[in-house]
């Protein structure tokens, strides 16, 4: 079996592609690795195509557009054990490989670059993504999934192929690099990183990256795998901010300073632990379902606690809410029967009617959304399939 694949992602990058293609091979020839340079082509007009296969490289035809539906069919069609991938505008060196490699051998599934380590020469990275951009995407990565990754979107990183297969990345676009570090942190695989030098890149034209649009995909994919701090940390906060200011103003209005709290105040504080409740039932719903698509990985703490909630319970403890909320409901007409069904004072029967309507409104909320937990854990998980490119061959080229 080859030894390692030097993938590259091509779209229209004619004026460097052949600069990274050389590079690849001076490294693998000097280094007397057994391994090949494979081109995925996004469907470039520039003749890309012919200048990866006259320098040697293998041409991945594929069809479907964007950065990781590219990487995605180059690492499926990678004859390599190990992986390279780096991007085709000569902004990094493929000629310096060798700390890549000798990760990989150690063991390591997935070998990422670290441009903040290695160095970022100037012009090579626009400001805002310097300053802003990678740096607050990545704390949030590493806070979110406890990565150990410095640099999450560092285009040039070494992989164990099967490894990172085994994953089945769907990312079509540049989420891809997010999607590959996260369920890699996820699955536990071991992750290592080595200093990166990122140069210029030498095209004339500007990048495929669009700052604000893609950063924005990259922080939704990195919320969408984190149930816990989209919905269930959200909504267990609302929820106790609401229950306890509900409880602290149920008595009777409070003085805050020159500041009174009264009914409308109340009004909010149930609106919260409505909201609240909702979003923890939403973290229910995205692990059972993320689990069984293997979009999440299995966790058996996750698995107990939701599975405590049967549709049994969930009905017993939708009637208990309801049959509350009638009692209030009920309390709240017998007062205003005490004025003959007149004018009442809004302070004291909104005291009633306002937990009442939470009770009532928890009690379906918590009812259909045991039914709704229970009809997704009857869901099967997808059988996962692996799927060839249409590969193009060189003419014979090794290292």
């Amino acid at each position: 079996m080859t030894e390692l694949t030097i993938l590259m992602p091509c779209l229209n990058e004619a004026e460097t592609l052949d600069i990274c293609i050389d590079k690849a091979w001076r490294y693998l020839k000097h280094n007397g690795i057994d391994g090949e340079v494979v081109v995925a082509d996004n469907g470039s007009t520039d003749g890309s195509q012919r200048i990866a296969r006259v320098h040697g490289a293998r041409v991945v035809d594929v069809p479907a557009r964007g950065y990781g539906a590219a990487l995605g069919a180059g690492i499926r069609a990678a004859h390599g054990r190990y992986v390279i991938m780096g991007d085709s505008d000569d902004s990094y060196d493929f000629s310096d490989l060798g700390a890549f490699v000798g990760k990989l051998r150690e063991g390591n599934d997935l070998v990422m670059g670290n441009r903040f380590k290695g160095g970022i020469e100037p012009g090579a990275m626009p400001p805002l993504h310097r300053y802003l951009g990678n740096p607050i995407l990545t704390g949030i990565g590493r806070l979110l999934f406890k990565s150990p990754c410095g640099d999450f979107h560092c285009g040039l990183r070494g992989f164990a192929r099967d490894a990172i297969l085994a994953l089945g990345l769907q990312s079509p676009g540049m989420e891809f690099a997010s999607e590959m570090v996260v369920k890699a942190t996820l699955k536990g695989l071991a992750i290592a990183e080595v200093p990166t030098t990122l140069s210029p890149d030498g095209r004339s034209r500007p990048p495929h990256l669009r700052s604000w649009r893609d950063g924005w995909r990259h922080l939704r994919f990195l919320l969408l795998f984190s149930p816990r701090w989209l919905f269930l940390y959200p909504g267990l906060l609302l929820a106790a901010a609401g229950l306890l200011t509900t409880l602290w103003l149920l008595p009777h209005a409070r003085q805050v300073g020159s500041v009174s709290l009264d009914i409308h105040t109340l009004l909010y504080a149930a609106m919260a632990i409505v909201v609240g409740v909702q979003a923890t039932a939403f973290w229910a719903f995205a692990n059972v379902h993320g689990m069984h698509e293997g979009l999440l990985p299995h966790d058996e703490r996750v698995r107990r606690a939701i599975g405590w909630v049967t549709i049994e319970r969930a009905l017993i403890t939708a009637l208990g809410l309801l049959l509350v909320g009638l009692v209030l409901g009920v309390l709240a007409v017998s007062s205003w029967s005490n004025v003959a069904f007149g004018l009442l004072d809004p302070t004291a029967t909104m005291r009633l009617a306002i937990p009442s309507a939470t009770c009532i409104v928890l009690g379906f909320e918590i009812a259909f959304g045991g039914f709704v937990l229970n009809v997704l854990d009857l869901h099967q998980p997808r059988p996962q399939t692996v799927t060839a490119s249409t590969v193009v061959m060189p003419e014979p080229r090794r290292a």
